[in-house]
């Protein structure tokens, strides 16, 4: 398996295909939340070389990818901060590390283009913090969600 850093809008087309089946694995409220990516506030992202995207690929195929938005923390200017917006590895190529080497190489890149402090999550219905805390992230935060749209 190799892991490069890709367009995301040139591999949109490729993308695509495998948002519904990550969506239907990890999304919640998915009955009153549509899948309905803002493509074009990726596109502005990326031109501004604001995001990182980095695929895994078994023999050409997409096996996995990471994207991730880079930016100085709102709160503190002088650090450049890589926030993950998603990740995923496909199920037919789990179990074989891939995760792990997945995240070697975004930290590599994220190392590359000066980040100092990276941030990543986990969906607790699914969730991947083993693969965090392995890699030796530290949890910091917890999230909490409720519904607003039918009150």
């Amino acid at each position: 398996m190799i892991f490069c850093v890709e367009s995301f809008m040139e591999r949109l087309p490729e993308l695509k295909p495998l948002f519904p089946l990550h969506w239907k694995e990890l999304a919640l409220d998915q009955d009153k939340v549509p899948l309905d990516p803002q493509y074009d506030v990726y596109a502005e992202r990326e031109r501004l070389g604001q995001m990182l995207f980095v695929v895994a690929r078994e023999e050409g195929r997409m096996a996995g990818y990471f994207v991730g938005f880079i930016a100085p923390g709102l709160h503190y200017r002088t650090c450049l901060t890589l926030t993950m917006d998603m990740f995923w590895i496909h199920p037919d190529f789990r179990g074989k590390g891939a995760g792990s080497r997945l995240f070697k190489a975004v930290e590599q890149e994220a190392r590359r283009r000066g980040v100092d402090r990276m941030f990543v999550g986990s969906k607790l219905h699914k969730d991947a913090s083993w693969l965090f805390e392995r890699l030796g992230y530290r949890e910091i935060e917890r999230y909490y969600s409720v519904w607003l749209g039918d009150k």
